[in-house]
């Protein structure tokens, strides 16, 4: 059983969601971006998205487009975020890691080598914005065969033509995008969330977690509670970038502010706030 899977399956044992964080890697520096990597476990994130810096993110709203620019500026790469993945695992060899980004820098890096790397460096799945199940032919099978689950976006406009199409392409989870737009900018109502997972439910036995527009405690824990997790990313961004100095350089602080919030809500998914 993949990380995981392995993971939702302890937690629907225990009658919880998940708590999902993201952050994107070499924001604002290396040591700090890893420093806040390895405390996230002890924080309360049950499984961890990495963003992987490109300069395009075209689903990503300015606070992850600007948090992009900074990693990249700090020298962020593929390659160097899979380093990040192993220095990881060293201490944790049990919370799943899904890379999420584009497809740009992983045919860069070469498609086969990026999956046999990937797996090897301890990634369990990966989130691929911009390659949908129809064009994934390269990606799939080889992402598959290093046994790297592939985790697809659905969106409140995905129809009921397509939804068995995507779904059946998924594994490890299914991320539902609950808005029609880009990451951090507003978020869904639960009367809209508490009629679309249902929707995707008829569909796949599969995880759902839901993301975009996940901000507080108290809308974590309504997502958790609809549906198998909630995504946090923008919200923890925003707290990283604010905890920086004029020169856009880490603060004492910075870590400890970002793990606190992680504290608040993994407190709040499991009913502990």
């Amino acid at each position: 059983m993949s990380r995981i899977a392995d993971r939702f399956a302890a937690l629907k044992r225990e009658g919880r969601g998940a708590l999902v964080t993201y952050l994107q890697a070499y924001d604002p520096d290396p040591a700090t971006s890893l420093a806040i990597l390895r405390g996230l476990p002890g924080a309360g994130a049950d499984v961890i998205e990495i963003g992987v810096p490109f300069t395009d993110p075209m689903a990503d709203g300015p606070s992850i487009q600007r948090a992009a620019l900074r990693a990249l500026k700090a020298g962020g790469t593929l390659s160097r975020v899979l380093a990040m993945v192993r220095d990881f695992r060293r201490g944790n060899a049990a919370t799943p890691v899904v890379l999420m980004g584009y497809y740009n820098p992983i045919l860069a890096y070469g498609i086969e080598r990026f999956c046999t790397d990937a797996a090897a460096s301890g990634v369990d799945g990966l989130i691929i914005v911009d390659v949908p199940p129809e064009e994934a032919d390269e990606v799939e099978p080889q992402a598959r065969a290093q046994g790297l689950d592939l985790i697809r976006l659905v969106a409140p406009t995905t129809d009921e033509a397509r939804l068995p199409r995507v779904l059946a392409a998924t594994s490890g989870f299914v991320y539902y995008v609950s808005i029609a737009g880009i990451t951090g900018t507003r978020s869904a109502s639960s009367a809209s969330l508490a009629e679309a997972i249902p929707r995707i439910r008829r569909h796949t036995d599969l995880p759902v977690c839901i993301g975009f527009g996940i901000r507080t405690p108290q809308q974590a824990a309504e997502a958790a509670r609809l549906a198998d997790g909630a995504v946090v990313g923008t919200a923890l961004v925003d707290t990283l970038a604010a905890s920086l100095d004029e020169e856009g350089r880490a603060r004492p602080e910075t870590v400890r502010q970002v793990l606190d919030q992680v504290r608040g809500l993994a407190e709040a998914i499991r009913g502990e706030g």
